[in-house]
Protein backbone atom coordinates (compact mmCIF):
# COMPACT_ATOMS: atom_id res chain seq x y z
CA UNK A 1 0.00 0.00 0.00
CA UNK A 2 2.62 1.83 1.01
CA UNK A 3 4.65 1.35 -2.96
CA UNK A 4 0.88 2.53 -4.56
CA UNK A 5 0.68 5.80 -2.50
CA UNK A 6 4.46 6.78 -3.08
CA UNK A 7 3.51 5.71 -7.13
CA UNK A 8 0.01 8.05 -6.69
CA UNK A 9 2.35 10.83 -5.16
CA UNK A 10 4.87 10.88 -8.14
CA UNK A 11 2.54 10.84 -10.72
CA UNK A 12 0.32 13.51 -9.14
CA UNK A 13 3.21 15.53 -8.15
CA UNK A 14 5.66 15.24 -11.17
CA UNK A 15 2.93 15.63 -13.75
CA UNK A 16 1.13 18.62 -11.73
CA UNK A 17 4.70 19.98 -12.03
CA UNK A 18 4.89 19.92 -15.47
CA UNK A 19 1.58 22.49 -15.38
CA UNK A 20 2.83 24.58 -12.94
CA UNK A 21 6.37 24.89 -14.82
CA UNK A 22 5.25 25.55 -18.57
CA UNK A 23 3.05 28.50 -17.23
CA UNK A 24 5.78 29.72 -15.81
CA UNK A 25 7.92 29.28 -18.75
CA UNK A 26 5.44 30.47 -20.97
CA UNK A 27 5.35 33.89 -19.68
CA UNK A 28 8.88 34.20 -18.18
CA UNK A 29 11.43 31.61 -19.83
CA UNK A 30 14.19 33.16 -17.94
CA UNK A 31 12.70 32.97 -14.41
CA UNK A 32 14.30 29.39 -13.49
CA UNK A 33 16.81 30.49 -10.75
CA UNK A 34 13.85 32.12 -9.45
CA UNK A 35 11.44 28.79 -8.97
CA UNK A 36 14.43 26.23 -8.64
CA UNK A 37 15.71 28.96 -5.48
CA UNK A 38 12.45 28.10 -3.76
CA UNK A 39 12.11 24.66 -4.15
CA UNK A 40 15.39 24.36 -2.81
CA UNK A 41 14.32 26.38 0.24
CA UNK A 42 11.64 23.84 1.03
CA UNK A 43 13.26 21.04 0.72
CA UNK A 44 16.12 22.97 2.49
CA UNK A 45 13.21 23.74 5.63
CA UNK A 46 11.91 20.32 5.49
CA UNK A 47 15.35 18.31 5.60
CA UNK A 48 16.56 20.88 8.42
CA UNK A 49 13.56 20.16 10.48
CA UNK A 50 13.51 16.58 10.21
CA UNK A 51 16.15 14.53 8.50
CA UNK A 52 18.68 16.95 10.56
CA UNK A 53 16.80 17.28 13.52
CA UNK A 54 17.20 21.44 13.86
CA UNK A 55 21.22 20.70 13.11
CA UNK A 56 21.80 17.80 16.08
CA UNK A 57 22.55 15.29 14.19
CA UNK A 58 25.44 15.42 12.18
CA UNK A 59 25.48 13.50 8.68
CA UNK A 60 27.31 10.19 7.95
CA UNK A 61 28.89 11.51 4.52
CA UNK A 62 31.48 14.00 5.58
CA UNK A 63 30.18 17.52 4.40
CA UNK A 64 33.31 17.82 1.88
CA UNK A 65 31.96 15.42 0.32
CA UNK A 66 28.66 16.80 -0.16
CA UNK A 67 30.26 19.49 -1.52
CA UNK A 68 31.47 18.16 -4.43
CA UNK A 69 28.35 16.67 -5.08
CA UNK A 70 26.67 19.93 -4.63
CA UNK A 71 29.08 21.32 -7.40
CA UNK A 72 27.68 19.35 -9.93
CA UNK A 73 23.87 19.28 -8.91
CA UNK A 74 24.15 23.11 -8.56
CA UNK A 75 25.53 23.47 -11.92
CA UNK A 76 23.33 21.03 -13.72
CA UNK A 77 20.14 22.72 -12.36
CA UNK A 78 21.35 26.09 -13.52
CA UNK A 79 22.42 25.22 -17.00
CA UNK A 80 19.42 23.13 -17.41
CA UNK A 81 16.91 26.32 -16.44
CA UNK A 82 19.27 28.69 -18.75
CA UNK A 83 18.88 26.98 -21.31
CA UNK A 84 15.07 27.45 -21.55
CA UNK A 85 16.26 30.96 -22.41
CA UNK A 86 17.80 29.33 -25.79
CA UNK A 87 14.54 28.73 -27.66
CA UNK A 88 14.71 25.08 -26.56
CA UNK A 89 10.74 23.96 -25.96
CA UNK A 90 9.94 22.44 -23.39
CA UNK A 91 9.32 18.86 -24.64
CA UNK A 92 11.94 19.16 -26.46
CA UNK A 93 13.71 19.91 -23.28
CA UNK A 94 12.69 17.01 -21.48
CA UNK A 95 13.52 14.28 -24.15
CA UNK A 96 16.82 15.42 -23.94
CA UNK A 97 17.27 14.71 -20.21
CA UNK A 98 15.67 11.22 -20.85
CA UNK A 99 19.03 10.51 -22.63
CA UNK A 100 20.79 10.64 -19.42
CA UNK A 101 21.57 6.84 -19.62
CA UNK A 102 23.71 7.64 -23.15
CA UNK A 103 26.10 9.88 -20.82
CA UNK A 104 26.24 7.34 -17.92
CA UNK A 105 27.01 4.37 -19.97
CA UNK A 106 29.96 6.75 -21.88
CA UNK A 107 31.20 8.04 -18.36
CA UNK A 108 30.90 4.80 -17.14
CA UNK A 109 32.89 2.96 -19.57
CA UNK A 110 35.84 5.90 -19.39
CA UNK A 111 35.53 6.42 -15.58
CA UNK A 112 34.69 2.81 -13.94
CA UNK A 113 35.88 1.03 -16.60
CA UNK A 114 32.25 -1.14 -16.83
CA UNK A 115 31.37 -3.27 -19.42
CA UNK A 116 27.26 -3.56 -20.36
CA UNK A 117 25.55 -6.61 -21.94
CA UNK A 118 24.48 -6.16 -25.53
CA UNK A 119 20.98 -5.20 -25.44
CA UNK A 120 21.92 -2.44 -23.18
CA UNK A 121 24.40 -1.01 -26.00
CA UNK A 122 21.44 -1.10 -28.47
CA UNK A 123 19.18 0.80 -26.11
CA UNK A 124 21.63 3.09 -25.87
CA UNK A 125 21.89 3.83 -29.79
CA UNK A 126 18.13 3.63 -29.84
CA UNK A 127 17.97 6.67 -27.12
CA UNK A 128 20.74 8.65 -29.39
CA UNK A 129 18.55 8.57 -32.58
CA UNK A 130 15.09 9.23 -30.76
CA UNK A 131 17.04 12.35 -29.38
CA UNK A 132 18.53 13.26 -32.54
CA UNK A 133 15.38 12.95 -34.78
CA UNK A 134 13.74 15.20 -31.86
CA UNK A 135 16.36 17.69 -32.12
CA UNK A 136 16.52 17.78 -36.13
CA UNK A 137 13.01 18.19 -35.90
CA UNK A 138 12.87 20.95 -33.67
CA UNK A 139 15.88 22.80 -35.81
CA UNK A 140 13.53 22.33 -38.50
CA UNK A 141 10.67 24.04 -36.80
CA UNK A 142 12.79 26.58 -35.40
CA UNK A 143 13.95 27.92 -38.71
CA UNK A 144 10.20 27.20 -40.45
CA UNK A 145 9.07 29.79 -37.72
CA UNK A 146 11.90 32.30 -37.82
CA UNK A 147 11.78 32.04 -41.51
CA UNK A 148 7.98 33.63 -41.52
CA UNK A 149 9.29 36.17 -39.31
CA UNK A 150 12.08 37.21 -41.89
CA UNK A 151 8.85 37.79 -44.08
CA UNK A 152 7.07 39.95 -41.37
CA UNK A 153 9.70 41.98 -41.57
CA UNK A 154 12.14 40.64 -38.58
CA UNK A 155 15.73 40.19 -39.27
CA UNK A 156 16.76 37.59 -36.60
CA UNK A 157 16.63 34.18 -38.33
CA UNK A 158 20.44 33.48 -38.11
CA UNK A 159 20.84 34.58 -34.49
CA UNK A 160 18.16 32.90 -33.17
CA UNK A 161 18.78 29.88 -34.73
CA UNK A 162 22.59 30.42 -33.21
CA UNK A 163 20.77 30.88 -29.90
CA UNK A 164 19.06 27.66 -30.41
CA UNK A 165 22.35 25.55 -30.70
CA UNK A 166 23.85 27.04 -27.79
CA UNK A 167 20.81 25.73 -25.88
CA UNK A 168 21.40 22.18 -27.37
CA UNK A 169 25.03 22.73 -26.22
CA UNK A 170 24.13 23.72 -22.81
CA UNK A 171 21.75 20.51 -22.00
CA UNK A 172 24.48 18.59 -23.40
CA UNK A 173 26.77 19.89 -21.19
CA UNK A 174 24.17 19.34 -18.19
CA UNK A 175 23.60 16.15 -18.98
CA UNK A 176 26.96 14.82 -18.89
CA UNK A 177 27.27 16.61 -15.07
CA UNK A 178 24.20 15.08 -14.36
CA UNK A 179 25.71 11.91 -15.32
CA UNK A 180 29.07 12.60 -13.35
CA UNK A 181 26.93 13.67 -10.22
CA UNK A 182 25.51 10.09 -10.83
CA UNK A 183 28.55 8.18 -10.59
CA UNK A 184 30.31 10.25 -8.25
CA UNK A 185 27.19 9.09 -5.90
CA UNK A 186 27.51 5.27 -6.55
CA UNK A 187 31.12 5.70 -5.28
CA UNK A 188 29.82 7.40 -2.16
CA UNK A 189 26.90 5.09 -1.36
CA UNK A 190 29.90 1.83 -1.80
CA UNK A 191 31.99 3.56 0.50
CA UNK A 192 29.52 4.68 3.26
CA UNK A 193 26.09 3.21 2.57
CA UNK A 194 23.48 4.20 1.26
CA UNK A 195 21.50 7.35 2.71
CA UNK A 196 19.71 9.15 0.10
CA UNK A 197 17.16 11.23 2.74
CA UNK A 198 20.48 12.72 4.31
CA UNK A 199 21.80 13.16 0.31
CA UNK A 200 18.50 15.05 -0.78
CA UNK A 201 18.87 18.03 2.24
CA UNK A 202 22.87 18.70 1.45
CA UNK A 203 22.47 18.45 -2.34
CA UNK A 204 19.67 21.20 -1.78
CA UNK A 205 20.49 23.28 1.35
CA UNK A 206 24.54 23.57 0.41
CA UNK A 207 23.48 25.13 -2.77
CA UNK A 208 21.62 27.75 -1.57
CA UNK A 209 25.06 29.72 -0.64
CA UNK A 210 25.13 29.48 -4.99
CA UNK A 211 22.07 31.59 -4.63
CA UNK A 212 23.78 34.92 -3.44
CA UNK A 213 25.81 34.99 -6.65
CA UNK A 214 22.36 35.42 -8.83
CA UNK A 215 20.78 36.91 -6.11
CA UNK A 216 20.30 39.76 -8.85
CA UNK A 217 18.64 37.90 -11.28
CA UNK A 218 16.37 36.33 -8.78
CA UNK A 219 15.41 39.66 -7.29
CA UNK A 220 14.78 40.92 -11.18
CA UNK A 221 11.97 38.17 -11.89
CA UNK A 222 10.23 38.67 -8.22
CA UNK A 223 9.92 41.80 -9.27
CA UNK A 224 8.42 40.65 -12.18
CA UNK A 225 6.43 38.02 -10.86
CA UNK A 226 4.84 40.45 -8.61
CA UNK A 227 3.89 42.96 -11.51
CA UNK A 228 1.87 39.84 -13.52
CA UNK A 229 -1.67 39.74 -13.62
CA UNK A 230 -3.56 39.39 -9.94
CA UNK A 231 -6.06 36.37 -9.52
CA UNK A 232 -8.41 36.12 -6.78
CA UNK A 233 -8.43 33.61 -4.42
CA UNK A 234 -11.71 32.61 -3.09
CA UNK A 235 -10.40 31.10 0.51
CA UNK A 236 -8.29 34.24 1.10
CA UNK A 237 -10.72 36.53 -0.13
CA UNK A 238 -7.59 38.62 -2.02
CA UNK A 239 -6.22 38.91 -5.36
CA UNK A 240 -2.58 37.53 -5.52
CA UNK A 241 -0.37 38.22 -8.92
CA UNK A 242 -0.93 35.06 -10.61
CA UNK A 243 2.87 34.46 -10.99
CA UNK A 244 3.56 33.69 -7.24
CA UNK A 245 0.56 31.60 -7.36
CA UNK A 246 2.05 29.39 -9.87
CA UNK A 247 5.23 29.37 -7.79
CA UNK A 248 3.47 28.08 -5.06
CA UNK A 249 2.14 25.21 -6.90
CA UNK A 250 5.36 24.46 -8.86
CA UNK A 251 7.57 24.03 -4.84
CA UNK A 252 4.36 22.38 -3.40
CA UNK A 253 3.97 20.01 -6.32
CA UNK A 254 8.02 19.37 -7.03
CA UNK A 255 7.90 18.59 -3.35
CA UNK A 256 5.51 16.12 -3.40
CA UNK A 257 7.28 14.45 -6.56
CA UNK A 258 10.28 14.13 -4.76
CA UNK A 259 8.92 13.03 -1.93
CA UNK A 260 7.28 9.83 -3.80
CA UNK A 261 10.44 9.15 -5.41
CA UNK A 262 12.07 8.65 -2.48
CA UNK A 263 9.31 6.68 -0.52
CA UNK A 264 9.81 4.44 -3.67
CA UNK A 265 13.30 3.93 -3.56
CA UNK A 266 13.25 2.60 0.24
CA UNK A 267 9.93 0.12 -0.94
CA UNK A 268 10.49 -1.13 -4.16
CA UNK A 269 13.71 -2.30 -6.37
CA UNK A 270 15.44 -0.22 -8.85
CA UNK A 271 14.05 -1.46 -12.08
CA UNK A 272 10.32 -0.67 -10.70
CA UNK A 273 11.35 2.61 -9.74
CA UNK A 274 13.22 3.26 -12.57
CA UNK A 275 9.68 1.82 -14.69
CA UNK A 276 7.17 4.03 -12.46
CA UNK A 277 9.97 7.50 -13.56
CA UNK A 278 10.33 6.75 -16.99
CA UNK A 279 6.29 6.39 -17.09
CA UNK A 280 6.08 9.66 -15.26
CA UNK A 281 7.90 11.03 -18.18
CA UNK A 282 5.92 9.77 -20.77
CA UNK A 283 2.66 10.83 -19.63
CA UNK A 284 4.07 14.12 -18.23
CA UNK A 285 5.45 14.95 -21.99
CA UNK A 286 1.77 13.73 -23.71
CA UNK A 287 0.15 15.86 -21.25
CA UNK A 288 2.58 18.94 -22.41
CA UNK A 289 1.82 18.20 -26.02
CA UNK A 290 -1.81 18.18 -25.73
CA UNK A 291 -2.66 20.47 -22.79
CA UNK A 292 -0.03 23.29 -24.22
CA UNK A 293 -0.56 22.46 -28.33
CA UNK A 294 3.16 22.40 -28.37
CA UNK A 295 4.14 21.71 -31.81
CA UNK A 296 4.57 17.73 -32.36
CA UNK A 297 5.19 16.03 -35.24
CA UNK A 298 5.32 12.50 -36.22
CA UNK A 299 8.54 12.35 -36.47
CA UNK A 300 8.55 13.82 -33.04
CA UNK A 301 6.59 11.06 -31.96
CA UNK A 302 9.29 8.89 -33.77
CA UNK A 303 12.23 10.27 -31.66
CA UNK A 304 10.00 10.29 -28.84
CA UNK A 305 9.32 6.23 -29.22
CA UNK A 306 12.86 5.70 -29.32
CA UNK A 307 13.84 7.28 -26.71
CA UNK A 308 11.71 5.66 -24.33
CA UNK A 309 11.55 1.94 -25.92
CA UNK A 310 15.56 2.33 -25.57
CA UNK A 311 14.67 3.22 -21.71
CA UNK A 312 12.77 0.34 -21.44
CA UNK A 313 15.00 -1.87 -23.20
CA UNK A 314 17.91 -0.48 -20.93
CA UNK A 315 16.62 -1.22 -17.85
CA UNK A 316 15.62 -4.84 -18.23
CA UNK A 317 11.55 -4.32 -18.79
CA UNK A 318 10.80 -6.53 -21.67
CA UNK A 319 13.28 -9.48 -20.45
CA UNK A 320 10.59 -9.49 -17.16
CA UNK A 321 8.16 -9.18 -19.00
CA UNK A 322 9.10 -12.11 -20.77
CA UNK A 323 9.63 -14.21 -18.15
CA UNK A 324 6.69 -12.77 -16.49
CA UNK A 325 4.17 -14.36 -19.91
CA UNK A 326 6.74 -17.17 -20.63
CA UNK A 327 8.10 -18.53 -17.15
CA UNK A 328 10.77 -21.20 -17.30
CA UNK A 329 9.16 -24.55 -17.23
CA UNK A 330 9.35 -26.06 -13.82
CA UNK A 331 9.49 -29.86 -15.42
CA UNK A 332 12.87 -31.36 -16.24
CA UNK A 333 12.41 -33.56 -19.57
CA UNK A 334 12.77 -37.25 -18.91
CA UNK A 335 15.94 -38.78 -20.91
Amino acid sequence: MIAVIATILVFVGCCSNVIFLELIVSEFPGSGNLFTFAQFLLISVEGFIFTTQFGTKAPVIPIKNYFVLVFFFFTTSIVNNYALNFHIPLPLHMIFRSGSLVANMALGIILLQKKYEVHKYISVFMITIGIFICTLMSAQSVGEKHASDSESGHQTTSYDILMWIIGLCMLTFALFMSARMGIYQEVLYAKFGKHPREALFYSHALPLIGFTLLGKDIYNQALLFSTSEPMTIPMLEASVPKMWIYMAGSVITQYVCIRGVFILTTECPSLIVTLIVTLRKFFSLVFSILYFRNPFTVYHWLGTAFVFTGIFLFTGVFHKMRDFLVPPSKTKKVE
